[in-house]
């Protein structure tokens, strides 16, 4: 016979305070490739309170035939589902924006992403396509492009992050790819500071989901602005981890921990 304890939540550490969702701050985006239902309900059972927004990537939505169970485990566990940029501007540039829209609302989504990295979009047509979304979405909005070594980001990523805000988008998504190597990093994965405070500066930190995707860029948001920086395309295994970052339980980042509790030693 399998005998099963209940393990008592953990409240024994000074820790930087998270707000209950639905949280404005601090939100984890994290990227699905087309995750199957079965491995949902295990990631949410783990870790739905950690993770706000579930975007699922690319065109998996299109061709997903589970893809009902799955948005019905999301709003079971309070979780945000999200259409990837990807599907839309292909709908857009076959003059089916609309038709594409009508179907994620449909489906359940709540929130679209608009980008512009994968076909020829103007600002104004991007504007315009975040204006017909918002009428029945929350809309993200992508900035910079998915090749590496874009040049002048920090000069053209702020204007359009701002112009896109006033289109409707209520977040600016800044371009890191899965791979995190284009757009806010360089090709080594390491963060462009320059891009970075320059959207920043523009719309301020809470109006970014910043992509970051690998632990040591995380880690470098976090240590940048604290606990509360919005993190997205965070891998679905890591969302305990990057949890441990926010809360300062790793090393990458203990020092947001120290700062919440006492020194000094316990007595013998």
């Amino acid at each position: 016979m399998i005998y099963h304890r209940t393990v008592p939540d953990a409240r024994f550490l000074d820790l930087p305070a998270r707000q209950a969702k639905p949280r404005t701050t601090g939100l984890t985006h994290v990227l699905d490739p087309g995750t199957g239902p079965a491995a949902a309900a295990d990631i949410l059972g783990a870790g739905a309170a950690h993770i706000d927004i579930w975007k699922v990537g690319w065109g998996t939505a299109y061709v997903d035939r589970s893809l009902d169970a799955k948005l019905a485990l999301l709003a079971e566990h309070s979780v945000t589902a999200c259409l990837g940029g990807t599907l839309l501007e292909i709908a857009w540039a076959q003059g089916k924006a609309r038709d594409c829209l009508a179907w994620a609302a449909a489906a359940g989504f709540g929130q679209v992403e608009v980008s512009r990295g994968t076909v020829d979009m103007t600002l104004q047509q991007k504007r315009e396509l975040i204006g017909l979304a918002a009428r029945d979405f929350v809309v993200l909005s992508e900035v910079g492009s998915k090749a590496p070594g874009e040049q002048l980001a920090a000069r053209h990523w702020p204007a359009e992050a701002v112009s896109d805000l006033d289109a409707g988008a209520a977040l600016v998504v800044t371009e890191g790819r899965q791979s995190g190597t284009v757009g806010t990093f360089d090709a080594a994965g390491r963060v462009r500071p320059d891009v970075v405070e320059a959207v920043v500066s523009a719309v301020g930190f809470e109006r970014v989901v910043f992509e970051a995707p690998r632990t040591a860029q995380q880690a470098w948001f976090v240590r940048r602005f604290g606990p509360q920086v919005n993190l997205g395309n965070v891998g679905l295994a890591d969302v305990l981890s990057v949890e441990t970052l926010r809360l300062g339980l790793r090393s990458d980042t203990a020092v947001v921990a120290r700062q919440e509790g006492a020194t000094g030693s316990e007595p013998a």
